[in-house]
């Protein structure tokens, strides 16, 4: 048996028998509340809405997706020896796609996140803002340094860096921020920079969900002094492990390109003044794999197509589901181009509607449908923030995140779909409406 068939054979007419319209035109209209009441739950006897086997949806949502290209690429690597000339050729794809002034590979985001610290080469400290709902490198790594992380809520609304909440905590020992665009969904960074800008802080940014992201035509990453990206398995572009940063002065990328990698302060002019560092560096090595590098690279040609894919699909379906009572998705500027990360994330005030997130789930996934949420740990809670031993300050803790709680506490991820299946995609439409139609008597459970 075939374990990851073809996604570009699992079509609409894999869909067709089962899918009593098309999504296309699908609307409220053509499956009321009405219909839906009529037919049972799954989840009390009736026929689920979503007709397709597991294999199917596994071929559909199998993530990271590695093909012929990867392959031959690691071979043809294995075989010619050649392995750190991947390391500058993937620098300048990346340098060319993403505009950034300079880039260096790193063997995570996390290692570049460090990396971006030591090159701010500020203060001790020196107080940083950062969201609290991130991965912790964005804020942990910035210790090693002497500073202090701030913590900022997000917007309910966007699940990204509220700025207001920024200025209600500015301090006088504030000289940086870090917007983090959370599930590939870019921040307001012309809002932010302008702020930055008037206040005299170092805007940075943890763009590691946001390949291909934009806003005003411009690729997330550059919009500050310095950024990062991830390329671990689980990312928009996976290479199982790596990083990127992104600088937009030479004085950055050398401190930061340094830091990381003991062989670089040799190839910058000797007019440089981290050229004399030849042979040390700073003392780490963050170099990114070859083999990491190798498949980064065949990644990014495909990179705008998956997305574009992507996008298509979560538009179908979101058109539909967002009619629906208490569902929303993070608001989107028309300016801004979102990615996605981790799955189709969706708000539902459950308060709203009157039912728990576990009843809602219990009943879409009886329906067939692959639904899930994932609560983000919020940094300013966990352990190593409140002991004063870390930091050079001990770091304020908020009593409320208001942004936070809500963003957690209401949504739901659904999956993203790696082929045309709108089919599918209205089956998926069908069983949300039938568990709306139906979502009174759901309130008990």
């Amino acid at each position: 048996m075939q374990t990851n068939p073809d996604p570009s054979k699992l079509s609409r007419r894999t869909f067709l028998k089962s899918s009593s319209v098309a999504v296309a035109s699908l609307s409220l209209a053509n499956h009321s509340f009405a219909d839906g009441k009529t037919e049972s739950l799954a989840l009390s006897g009736g026929t689920k809405s979503v007709e397709c086997s597991t294999e199917q949806l596994a071929a559909l949502t199998r993530w990271p997706r590695y093909g012929v290209a990867e392959k031959k690429a690691l071979c043809d690597l294995l075989d010619n020896n050649k392995y750190y000339e991947e390391l500058p050729q993937f620098e300048k794809e990346w340098q060319e796609f993403t505009k950034s002034a300079f880039v260096k590979a790193h063997m995570n985001g996390s290692s570049a996140l460090t990396s971006m610290y030591f090159a701010l080469d500020l203060p001790a400290g020196s107080e940083i803002m950062v969201p609290s709902y991130t991965f912790f490198a964005t804020c942990l790594a910035m210790r090693f340094f002497g500073c202090v992380p701030i913590f900022i809520d997000i917007d309910r609304k966007t699940g990204t860096f509220d700025l207001e909440d920024a200025k209600r905590k500015l301090t006088p020992r504030t000289r940086a921020l870090v917007a983090m665009h959370s599930w590939g969904m870019p921040c307001e960074m012309d809002k932010i920079a302008d702020w930055a800008k008037e206040k005299g802080l170092i805007l940075l940014e943890d763009a590691a969900h946001a390949h291909g992201a934009s806003m005003q035509g411009k690729a997330l990453g550059t919009w500050g002094a310095m950024g990062i990206f991830s390329f671990q398995a689980s990312k928009v572009m996976p290479a199982v492990e790596g990083g990127m940063g992104m600088y937009q002065t030479r004085e950055y990328y050398e401190r930061a390109a340094a830091f990381g990698e003991y062989n670089d302060p040799a190839r910058f002019p000797k007019e440089s003044p981290l050229h004399a560092y030849e042979g040390t560096g700073f003392g780490q090595k963050y170099r990114m794999h070859p083999l990491a590098a190798a498949i980064a690279r065949q990644q990014l040609k495909g990179l705008q197509a998956l997305n574009q894919m992507v996008e298509k699909n979560v538009k179908l379906m979101n058109q539909h589901l967002t009619q629906l009572d208490g569902i929303t998705e993070p608001h989107l500027r028309a300016d801004q181009k979102r990615v996605y990360y981790n799955g189709n994330l969706l708000f539902v005030d459950f308060k709203k509607l009157g039912l728990t997130r576990d009843a809602l789930l219990k009943a879409l996934k009886a329906e067939g449908v692959q639904a899930r949420f994932w609560d983000y740990p919020e940094q300013h809670k966990l352990k190593i923030y409140s002991e004063a031993k870390w930091w050079h300050h001990p770091p304020q803790i908020p009593e409320a995140m208001p942004g936070n709680a809500y963003v957690n506490a209401n949504h739901i991820f659904l999956p993203v779909l790696y082929a045309e299946v709108p089919d599918l995609i209205g089956q998926y439409v069908k069983a949300f409406q039938k568990v709306w139609a139906h979502r009174t008597e759901l309130a008990s459970l």
